[in-house]
């Protein structure tokens, strides 16, 4: 983006009670724009007391407070009408994001439609939850009801930061729960602009705070807080353990999301063509760096050489640039990361493992950008870290195998069950491998990272737990309340 793209001036406080605070320490922390390499924009540095505010503030709200009081219905009417307001916002909010992600405009600007959607489907559904009666003995009626839990803890990570905002913080508010959210420090101010816009459509004090910081600082204070009732969390598995360890601590439960290594298993029979498009395509959304990308690609050894033919030829004229370029995809977030998957590459070249293809970056990008051209291997040895580790970067891995049970075992071979997609034209078989294999979503000759906001999305084994996205979100963010009533 242009040098005076910067975010607003509020972005350096916290936000709670509808209004910005400065953060209780004094400080504030770079934002970096990962196209340019260069700093920006600052952001609080909040701290433990900014989130015991922020919980206080939300538990206020959640009791006794407008926002515990007001009615499903209402909730659903303001939550359409930030969706509305979103919308109205949307230029802005999508250059604000490309700028603090890298990410192209045009991506951007499909976050934030998806973004309003979340806030457009939760407002429609917070009254459509509905209790259930339970036959029992006689003389008695009983009744059950979807309650909120009361405040609910957010902790979202850089890589979609408004529309991980959406896709948490949306259901929880439908449910009636008051949000203390902890955006990441990489990339937070569309959520930080997000929550003015809420208090700007009318939601009471309280309904919504945002604690911008760093993870060890601000994340653990609100995950360790004694007064919250329920986390979710999207991140590595490493801080979703100490996430899970915190919500053990007060006997509370957790939502975690915490990566994967999809695999799309690749038949002979398949449209190969069109596989291959999708495969590539979605691969380098947001420069890989998307939990459920499709990183592994497991292909029948009698269609490999086509496939890879076909992978190469795409992945070849792939080019990164800065957002306003537009390109197929942008910078990655930060200098560290950047090393962390050049050194996927410099093991891989170690190792021998042949890079099929790679993508290039176009002219003109600034020195200082993060920018990772995208690269395709194969055939990747099973053992090898590029066919078991996430990269979490534009980088694929080809691997080819021999029969179904083959194609299963291979794809169920790592520590992540999030995402798979199964490519043939046998209907039979495609929905035989594509029940053997232990993911969260599965699709058929289709793929869309990360699914539609209609959609239970959330992993097995060590993808984590718990579901996120349509209305299983709503029910993982409630609680229920059995009411018995003895009458005669």
């Amino acid at each position: 983006m242009n040098a005076h793209t910067k975010a607003p001036e509020a972005a350096k406080g916290v936000f709670i009670d509808n209004r910005w605070h400065k953060p209780a320490n004094g400080r504030t922390l770079p934002v970096v724009a990962p196209a340019e390499g260069v700093v920006f924009a600052e952001i609080a540095a909040g701290g433990a007391e900014d989130v015991d505010r922020a919980v206080k503030a939300a538990r206020k709200a959640a009791e006794g407070g407008a926002w515990g009081r007001m009615s499903a219905t209402e909730r659903g009417r303001l939550l359409t009408k930030l969706a509305l307001a979103i919308e109205a916002n949307a230029e802005d909010l999508a250059r604000l994001e490309a700028r603090d992600t890298g990410k192209p405009m045009k991506q951007a600007r499909a976050d934030m439609v998806a973004t309003a959607r979340y806030f457009e489907f939760y407002g429609g559904a917070a009254d459509k939850v509905h209790g259930e009666t339970i036959p029992f003995l006689p003389g008695y009626f009983v009744t059950t009801e979807r309650v909120p839990f009361g405040v609910t803890a957010h902790v979202i990570p850089w890589n979609y930061p408004a529309q991980m905002f959406g896709r948490t913080v949306g259901p929880a508010l439908a449910m009636g729960n008051a949000c203390v959210v902890k955006p990441a420090e990489d990339a937070c101010l569309t959520p930080l602009r997000l929550a003015e816009l809420m208090a700007e459509v009318g939601f009471p004090e309280g309904a919504i705070a945002v604690v911008p910081g760093l993870g060890e600082e601000a994340g653990a204070a609100l995950s360790g807080h004694p007064d919250i009732d329920f986390i979710s969390f999207t991140g590595s598995p490493e801080v979703g353990t100490l996430i899970q360890t915190a919500a053990a601590r007060n006997h509370i439960g957790c939502t975690l999301e915490l990566g994967g290594k999809s695999p799309h298993v690749v038949f002979g029979d398949a449209d190969l063509d069109t596989a291959a498009s999708v495969i590539a395509n979605t691969m380098v959304q947001n420069a890989g760096q998307t939990c459920s990308a499709g990183s592994r690609v497991l292909v029948e050894k009698a269609a490999y050489e086509r496939v890879v033919t076909a992978l190469a030829d795409r992945f070849g004229k792939l080019v990164a640039g800065t957002p306003e370029m537009d390109r197929d995809l942008g910078p990655v977030i930060n200098a560290t990361q950047k090393k962390r998957i050049e050194g996927f590459f410099a093991r891989a070249e170690e190792g021998s493992v042949p890079v099929l293809a790679s993508g290039t970056i176009a002219a003109g990008v600034p020195d200082g950008g993060f920018f990772v051209a995208p690269r395709i291997y194969g055939p990747v040895p099973r053992g090898n870290e590029l066919a078991n580790k996430e990269v979490f970067g534009p980088v694929l891995s080809v691997l080819p195998f021999e029969d179904e049970a083959d194609a299963v075992r291979l794809a169920n071979g790592t520590d992540y069950g999030l995402m798979a997609a199964v490519w043939s034209h046998d209907g039979n078989r495609a929905v035989r491998v594509s029940r053997g294999i232990k993911a969260g979503q599965v699709y058929i000759n289709a793929f869309g990272a990360g699914g539609g906001i209609e959609l239970p999305f959330g992993g097995m084994k060590k993808s984590g737990h718990g579901r996120e996205k349509g209305f299983a979100a709503l029910h993982d963010i409630s609680t229920i309340r059995t009411t018995i009533i003895k009458h005669g």
